[in-house]
């Protein structure tokens, strides 16, 4: 793993960010005082840079897990791009057994503890529809980005409502870029070796089924399709305690209610707001139909999220919602 990464870092050394010693990461660290977060990868810690205070999240991997791929998927990928929406690496640790990354403080977190709060109501009045919207819009323009607006093709292929992480006007910032991969612009379509890539519920059907189409930035746009509707239902797409046997998966839910020419009333929302709602809803079928060639592209999504409400028509059911309508089991077991 060690030989890997200096290989790598021999290769592109003087097109990374900053490299730190594991002794200046502990120093800006306070010797690892406060913890932010804790995950597969390793722990979050809270720290500032020596030269200017500015605050950091620092990222200390843990050394046994994997190959060194994901570090240096991570540094290669974060270290060339720059947006608004997207996280920013400032530096790296590459220290014999010992990686750590250096990032920009998001002080509000990851967008998963707004949707699913831990105590209930905790977090929930603080994503207004509006605000919502936002998000759901500059989460679009980050994937924007790094499918088309970088030089080169970057596919995130992990989505999801804990890689979305807030600064302190909640804007929102694509992170975690471990499983990414970079290619061609000129290539409609990539080869993923090492079997399906992402987490389970935002991964796109094609990482399984590999007749439906192929592997491209089609992929991204699924799972992007899956957090919107997260965000428009306030939970979870799979939820087996729901009240009604017919809410379980939200997704085929609510297209049953748009199809049949039902009003989209969110709890305590007014008109406009249930008109973001439904704007988000309607983008979000768009994005998780079953072939990648049925989706649109990230681009023609913004276009869609800034447009009006009344362009948008109602697409044909996702493949799960099909599935749903004929047996539930299959539906739930393809998930």
């Amino acid at each position: 793993m060690n030989a890997s990464i200096e290989d790598f870092l021999d290769v592109y050394g003087e097109q990374m960010p900053i490299r730190y010693s594991y002794n200046d990461v502990r120093k800006m660290t306070n010797n690892f005082k406060e913890k932010l977060g804790q995950g597969g990868f390793g722990s979050v810690y809270k720290g500032s840079l020596r030269n200017n205070n500015r605050a950091v999240a620092i990222k200390v991997l843990n050394s046994t897990k994997g190959d060194g791929q994901d570090f240096i998927n991570e540094v290669a990928t974060m270290g060339k791009i720059h947006h608004v929406n997207v996280v920013q690496l400032i530096g790296f640790v590459a220290e014999r057994s010992k990686q750590a990354l250096v990032y920009e403080l998001m002080p509000n977190g990851s967008l998963e503890k707004y949707l699913f709060p831990p105590e209930e109501g905790k977090f929930f009045n603080l994503l207004s529809w509006e605000k919502s919207y936002g998000i759901a819009f500059g989460i679009a323009r980050g994937i924007e980005y790094l499918h088309r607006g970088c030089g080169m093709r970057i596919l995130h292929f992990d989505i999801k409502p804990h890689n979305i992480l807030l600064d302190e006007n909640y804007n929102p910032k694509v992170s975690d870029f471990g499983l990414a991969r970079t290619y061609s612009m000129d290539a409609s379509i990539i080869s993923v070796t090492h079997g399906a890539r992402g987490t389970i519920g935002y991964m796109a059907p094609e990482l399984f089924y590999r007749n439906i189409g192929g592997v491209s930035y089609k992929s991204d746009v699924y799972s992007f399709g899956m957090l919107l509707m997260e965000m428009a239902g306030r939970r979870k797409n799979l939820n087996t305690l729901a009240e009604n046997a017919s809410q379980i998966y939200f997704p085929s839910w609510i297209y049953r209610q748009l199809n049949q020419g039902n009003d989209i009333e969110m709890e305590d929302a007014t008109q406009e707001e249930n008109e973001i709602a439904k704007k988000i809803i309607i983008v979000a079928l768009w994005c998780i139909q079953l072939k990648p060639v049925d989706r649109p592209s990230m681009t023609k999504v913004v276009e869609m999220l800034e447009g009006e409400l009344e362009l948008l028509q109602i697409p044909d059911k996702p493949f799960s919602i099909a599935d749903c309508d004929e047996d539930e089991d299959v539906m739930l077991n393809s998930l």
